[in-house]
């Protein structure tokens, strides 16, 4: 009797995980319209991301700034710094890659960035066209997350 190729083969584990990349699900046809949507607006947010992370690298390495002007500043305002150049940067990564991760990094990013706006308004200046804009961007993220999986 002919030996068929799969049945002495070992089972390929990797293959049975779902992968937390969107653009690495298996999904119907109908499907790939919104992961398409949801992975490049993703991308979008990545870059605007990437260069709100750098605008805090610029600030701490005196590039629009006076040099010594960031050590001077307050600890709080310092350490407000510290952190949008690391978590910024950390979830333009996450975007780019269409994880899940990316979208929770980046939600974490925009929240604490309209928190701080919110209680703390010296330390982290943000207009309320500033603030409308990432409300937007967080309704558009959830609405759009939320037809891709409808569609799965």
């Amino acid at each position: 009797m002919p030996r068929n190729g799969n049945h002495g083969a070992p089972h390929d584990a990797a293959r049975d995980y779902l992968s937390d990349r969107i653009e690495e699900r298996p999904a119907a046809p109908a499907a790939m319209r919104w992961s398409f949507i949801l992975t490049w607006f993703m991308r979008v947010l990545a870059i605007l991301w990437i260069m709100k992370g750098l605008s805090s690298w610029a600030v701490i390495l005196g590039i629009w700034t006076p040099v010594g002007q960031f050590e001077a500043r307050s600890m709080g305002y310092q350490t407000t710094i510290i952190y949008f150049a690391l978590i910024d940067l950390i979830a333009a990564v996450g975007l780019w890659m269409a994880s899940t991760w990316g979208g929770i990094m980046w939600l974490l990013a925009v929240m604490s960035h309209l928190i701080l706006a919110a209680f703390f308004p010296t330390i982290v200046a943000s207009g309320l066209l500033t603030i409308l804009f990432f409300l937007t961007l967080i309704a558009v993220y959830v609405a759009v997350s939320w037809l891709a999986a409808q569609e799965e």
